[in-house]
């Protein structure tokens, strides 16, 4: 099934189950939100799958269109962001580029904590203080869980995922190298995350989900121009991984997401899903970065498809503005 949220005057908005389509919506009987859903998971999911079923089969009552401007993101707030880099192709070619020092670990993920309180919808927009900030994005698949227990294994941990999506992890590249230096994390290199109008559980997938991965290409645009499809079955760490390494010495609870960081492909001829990669790509090639980082007025758009090129998760699509 597919879930987002309604705008409704409340913080965490009003959840609705939406049609495979994308063109139809139904208020959730089980759950009020998809945090309270989450945290009810093994109670409620029957039930919401059951509605979801007559919506597709024309038998749900009180339907309306689907329309993700009158949504706020799934997860207005959560209890906790853990954003990986799990694609080893991203941290060498980008340390390659510039020289810099390769943090990338084949047996420990990285993984920084983000900010959970202000997560925004898929049609934004991005408020940003600054064009001076080097304005990026970044291009991520997502995972929703239920309550994780301290030290659990990759193995077990696929079965707390509960829903996936995708995100906008936006970034203002000023700022990061000067943080990660300091060794506390991102903190204003990282302004607020924008994610997908929809998650979706796990059999809405089928063979796209295979071994804690999503397999598919993840399309981005900028002003309706094509930056890159690289597909998101490149990474390193599978989920399971991501889980069991964040929640080594503490439980997470129900309601954190947990993203994959830049889909990143080793395929010359699949783009990139953020613009770090395409400076990186242009200074090894011509010994200087000829694509600029985005400008206030600037659109993204990002989006993956099924294989009948139906839209999974809804399409990210937001102006970046002045705030």
């Amino acid at each position: 099934m597919k879930l987002a949220s309604l705008i409704n005057g409340e913080k965490d908005g009003r959840l609705i189950i939406v049609s495979r389509d994308l063109t139809r919506a139904v208020k959730a009987d089980a759950a009020t939100t998809l945090l309270s859903a989450i945290e009810l998971w093994d109670k409620v999911a029957d039930a919401l799958a059951a509605q979801a079923q007559k919506l597709e089969n024309g038998n749900a009552e009180g339907v309306f269109a689907f329309d993700k401007k009158d949504t706020q993101a799934p997860l207005a707030r959560a209890p906790q962001w853990l954003d990986a880099s799990a694609f080893k192709t991203h941290s060498e070619l980008v340390a390659k580029a510039w020289n810099n020092k390769n943090r990338w670990s084949d047996t420990t993920p990285l993984m920084y904590q983000g900010a959970s309180d202000d997560l925004l919808p898929s049609y934004g927009p991005s408020y940003l203080p600054s064009e001076a900030h080097d304005m990026d994005f970044e291009g991520e698949v997502v995972v929703v869980v239920d309550t994780v227990p301290m030290g659990i294994s990759p193995e077990h941990a696929l079965s707390h995922i509960k829903l996936v999506g995708m995100a906008n992890d936006v970034s203002l590249r000023a700022f990061g190298a000067a943080e990660q230096e300091a060794g506390f994390g991102f903190l204003r290199a990282k302004p607020s995350t924008i994610f997908s109008p929809v998650f979706v559980t796990l059999d809405e997938l089928n063979d796209n989900w295979r071994d804690g991965k999503l397999h598919g290409a993840l399309t981005v645009h900028v002003n309706n121009r094509w930056v890159g499809s690289p597909r998101a079955e490149y990474m390193n760490f599978s989920f399971g991984r991501l889980i069991a390494h964040a929640a080594t010495s503490r439980k997470l609870a129900a309601g954190t997401i947990l993203g994959s960081g830049t889909v990143s492909d080793p395929l010359d001829d699949t783009g990139s899903a953020t613009l770090l990669e395409v400076r990186a790509v242009e200074q090894l090639q011509h010994g200087e970065c000829r694509t600029p980082f985005l400008k206030f007025g600037d659109t993204v758009k990002i989006d993956m498809t099924d294989q009948n090129r139906h839209s999974i998760f809804g399409v990210i699509e937001h102006q970046v503005l002045k705030g």
